[in-house]
């Protein structure tokens, strides 16, 4: 499905208003990757986000989504997305996906994405709404932390739940000069780029952040979430 199409599932001409100030505004705030900026264009928050909150969807801050998560602000998505070096035909792995928004901005530049959430309520509904603007992930309901081991090495790994330390197995799964970027602390939490060079790998701080903890589970099952 192309673009454009996407967009038209998307709304009203109010809400595509509300996107093109949002992607000015991730502008101003230093986004340069001009395919992840017509991403925001293009993919509708606001079918994301409860329906009560909608009028709010394209303000750059988070919104709860239930069972005590939250969609991240516009600005920390794309700072992860652009951290990660995300590219057309890149193998994906995102940690949390939440509401399923960052999912669709990742499969809008072109990535393969492998998708993660430990809650069932949320992975069920990340599942709706995916479909309903047409996007195609691969989705699995389970312990995040443990990662996807069937599908890796992953060139991107972008984790959505702060941990007390980037786990091991996340680590193992990068491809050679992938990146992972995860939020790292307890109270306080920075957001942290790790990369993969041969055996070793580095890491450096990128931003101070707020994320909800990342909570390890036991996998459960796993599927394929597909647009219709």
């Amino acid at each position: 499905m192309g673009p454009g199409e996407l967009t038209a599932r998307g709304g009203t001409a109010e809400y595509q208003r509300d996107r093109r100030r949002l992607v000015e505004h991730l502008r101003t705030r230093g986004v340069r990757d001009l395919g992840l900026l017509h991403a925001f264009d293009t993919v509708p928050r606001h079918l994301f986000v409860p329906e009560v909150l909608r009028g709010r969807a394209y303000e750059d801050i988070p919104l709860p989504i239930g069972a005590g998560q939250t969609i991240s602000s516009p600005t920390i998505h794309a700072l992860s997305i652009e951290c990660a070096g995300v590219r057309a035909g890149q193998r994906v792995l995102e940690v949390g996906t939440g509401a399923g928004f960052q999912t669709a901005l990742l499969a809008t530049l072109g990535a393969e994405v492998y998708s993660i959430e430990r809650v069932a309520s949320l992975h069920e509904g990340a599942a709706r709404a995916l479909a309903r603007v047409g996007v195609e992930a691969h989705l699995m309901l389970g312990d995040g932390s443990l990662g996807w081991p069937e599908r890796a090495p992953f060139h991107a790994i972008i984790v959505g739940a702060a941990t007390a330390r980037p786990p091991a197995a996340l680590l193992e799964q990068l491809a050679e000069g992938g990146r992972m970027i995860v939020p790292v602390g307890g109270r306080r939490q920075e957001l942290y780029r790790y990369t993969r060079r041969g055996e070793d790998i580095s890491h450096e701080k990128l931003t101070r952040v707020r994320f909800v903890p990342l909570i390890e589970e036991t996998r459960r099952g796993g599927g394929r979430g597909r647009g219709r």
